[in-house]
C-alpha cells in the first residue's frame, strides 16, 4: 500500500473508532498505538441533547437515536481531532503528512457535528412557516414566491448523492441561496449563514423510509421548527 492510500486508511480508521463500540480498544485505532488516550481538556465541544424530538411525527424512535448516536461521534472525533493537532504543534510535527492529514479531516468532522446541530435545531415544530414573518417575505422576495422557493430546496435535496441541503443567506448581500453540500465540507458558500438545514446522508431517512428519499423529505417538511430558521435570518 502507498503511503498516501495508508493515510487515507487511518483517517477513516480514526473516524469509525469512535463509532464502534469497543473498536478503540482493540489496538487497530493505530493513532493511539503507543499513547495513552487522554481527556481531552480547554474547550472541548460537549454533543447537546435532542431526547424532546423523540415523539416527532414521521421520524421513529429508532431513527431518532441511531442519528443522535452519530452526532455525538462528530463531536467526540472533533475533540480528539483538536488535541492530536495540538499534540502535534507542541511536538514540532507541523510539515508531516500526518499532520496534513487531520488538518483535512478537521472539516469533516466538525462540519458533521454543527450540520447536525443546525438541523436538529430546525426540527420540532409544526411546519408552518408565519406568512407575516420576515423570513417568508424574503423567501418571496428572493425567489419570487414561496412555492418556487420550496421547490427547489427540495430539488437540491433530492440530488443523487449524500450530504445536505442548505437555504443560506449571503452576509454581504442578503441574498438567500439554496445550496447543496458534498459530505459535510465541501460546497460551503463562503461568508453565508445557514438558515435552513436539511441532512440527506442516507443515515437520516433509511431506517423509516428506504430508498424514498422524497417520502423523507415530506416529513422533514411537516416538522420544519421556522422559528428558529427564521432567528439566523439577518
Amino acid at each position: 500500500m502507498e503511503r498516501r492510500d495508508f493515510l487515507k486508511a487511518l483517517a477513516g480508521l480514526f473516524h469509525y473508532a469512535l463509532f464502534i463500540p469497543g473498536l478503540e480498544t482493540t489496538g487497530l485505532c493505530l493513532l493511539y498505538k503507543g499513547q495513552k488516550e487522554k481527556e481531552v481538556s480547554g474547550m472541548a465541544y460537549t454533543a447537546k441533547d435532542y431526547k424532546h424530538l423523540l415523539g416527532m411525527p414521521g421520524f421513529s424512535e429508532a431513527l431518532l437515536t441511531n442519528h443522535f448516536t452519530l452526532y455525538q461521534g462528530y463531536v467526540s472525533n472533533t475533540n480528539k481531532l483538536l488535541e492530536l493537532l495540538g499534540e502535534m504543534v507542541k511536538g514540532g510535527k507541523i510539515g508531516t503528512p500526518e499532520y496534513a492529514e487531520l488538518k483535512r479531516r478537521m472539516g469533516f468532522e466538525f462540519d458533521g457535528m454543527r450540520l447536525h446541530e443546525f438541523y436538529f435545531d430546525n426540527l420540532g415544530g409544526d411546519g408552518k412557516l408565519d406568512k407575516s414573518g420576515k423570513l417568508y417575505k424574503k423567501i418571496t422576495e428572493d425567489f419570487g414566491s414561496y412555492e418556487s422557493w420550496e421547490a427547489d430546496f427540495k430539488g437540491t435535496g433530492s440530488m443523487r448523492g449524500i450530504g445536505w441541503a442548505i437555504l443560506y443567506q449571503d452576509s454581504v448581500t442578503g441574498r438567500l441561496i439554496n445550496q447543496w453540500i458534498n459530505e459535510h465540507e465541501t460546497g460551503h458558500l463562503a461568508g453565508c449563514q445557514p438558515i435552513l438545514v436539511m441532512d440527506v446522508f442516507e443515515h437520516a431517512f433509511m431506517i423509516d423510509y428506504g430508498l424514498k428519499r422524497a417520502d423523507y423529505i415530506v416529513a422533514f417538511f411537516k416538522n420544519i421548527k421556522w422559528s428558529a430558521a427564521e432567528a439566523r435570518l439577518k
